[in-house]
């Protein structure tokens, strides 16, 4: 990023015939806002780099009153300018506000910062969106990213399905375009890009995935995989969403003829920390005889419903065994400390006493004051 760049034209004059690949951003994103209700005020996560700006350009082609959200990790020095200045070309390129949101990013879970800044940088993004969507900058080159990582990390067929271009409040226009696109797009209209020196540290797994093993299997393949892994993702994804809404179909059945039990009424302790709501007690007849997919599924349903959304796969198979492998074990604890236990013909989840886990607020690192 330079220290001085030209004034940015508005973003009304971009998309023309002289600049295909700023017209292939536009349509994409025009082809998302008309396929998700056509939003009058949208807001979009600006970093300074070449997916969001193009991104930002293209929102604001659409007529929608466009607002940047530009998150500081405050993770790097000079983040502050890098921020502001990104804000400053929002502006520019017409939109009706930028706000410079500063962050403290801690890894309390362990998971590592790549992971802490990500949920740091969601939660702030949704305290601040003001009930409109917000579009990231994910591209097909991202979506190839996330299912070699799911792969990687042998999270199952929900991690490899990869990224959704529309999972409330999130929009994703530009899955469909690649990383080359939207750097084409910035400089067809000479848009000052900023390179983010993480974006080539080997120290993050996503890093070298992108600069060791896609070109790796590039090699290998004698072609580009990015578009084949891309396709994989989505069929991955379609069947995924048809098993999870079987899933849900089947836990409203169980469910159907029990009382919903009150927010707080989780046995035994009180306060609790964790957000509940649905049904606490979840019947096992029904349950037994589920094929262990779908069963886990249904669990997994179960629990995201009461608050639990951190449980994976070994919690699942833990939990399943209460059911199909019964001998009077004990409660599985599942992340944030609630348990699961087998009660007569019941499985309970039971919240965590106050301690360790308990927590009072509903984002662990509120964003500090905002900046315009």
């Amino acid at each position: 990023m330079s220290d001085t760049t030209r004034p940015l034209p508005h973003a009304d004059t971009f998309g023309g015939s002289g600049d295909p690949h700023m017209w292939a951003v536009t349509t994409a994103v025009r082809t998302w806002w008309e396929s998700y209700g056509r939003p009058s005020r949208i807001c979009v996560a600006l970093s300074g780099g070449a997916d969001s700006l193009a991104l930002t350009a293209g929102a604001i082609r659409t007529g929608a009153q466009v607002t940047a959200l530009v998150v500081d990790h405050q993770l790097q020095e000079g983040s502050t300018q890098v921020a502001h200045h990104a804000a400053d070309q929002a502006r520019q390129l017409g939109c009706v506000d930028a706000l410079v949101i500063p962050i403290i990013v801690t890894d309390e879970q362990g998971a590592g910062m790549e992971a802490a800044a990500r949920e740091a940088r969601y939660a702030a993004l949704d305290m601040l969106r003001a009930g409109q969507p917000v579009l990231l900058g994910h591209t097909q080159d991202d979506q190839a990213e996330t299912l070699l990582l799911g792969l990687l990390r042998g999270s199952g067929p929900r991690a490899i399905a990869g990224m959704l271009p529309w999972e409330e409040p999130w929009g994703r226009p530009l899955l469909g375009l690649r990383r080359a696109d939207t750097q084409a797009a910035c400089a067809e209209h000479t848009i000052d890009v900023w390179e983010d020196p993480q974006n080539s540290d080997p120290a993050f797994t996503r890093v070298r995935v992108r600069h060791e093993l896609l070109p790796l299997l590039r090699d290998i393949s004698g072609g580009d995989v990015v578009p084949g892994l891309a396709r994989t993702a989505q069929l991955v994804r379609e069947d995924t969403v048809q098993l999870d809404a079987q899933a849900a179909d089947l836990l409203d059945r169980l469910t159907a003829e029990l009382p919903l039990s009150e927010p707080n009424s989780l046995p035994p302790a009180e306060p609790t920390s964790l957000p509940v709501s649905g049904l606490c007690d979840l019947p096992i007849s029904g349950l037994c005889d589920l094929p262990d997919p779908t069963l886990r599924r249904v669990l997994r349903l179960w629990l995201h419903r009461n608050g639990q959304t951190q449980v994976g796969y070994p919690h699942l198979t833990s939990i399943a065994r209460l059911l199909t492998d019964w001998h009077g074990q004990g409660p599985v604890t599942i992340p944030g400390g609630a348990t699961v236990r087998r009660h007569h013909q019941q499985l309970t989840l039971q919240a965590p006493t106050c301690g360790e886990h308990c927590c009072g607020d509903t984002y662990p690192h509120p964003p500090a004051p905002i900046f315009r």
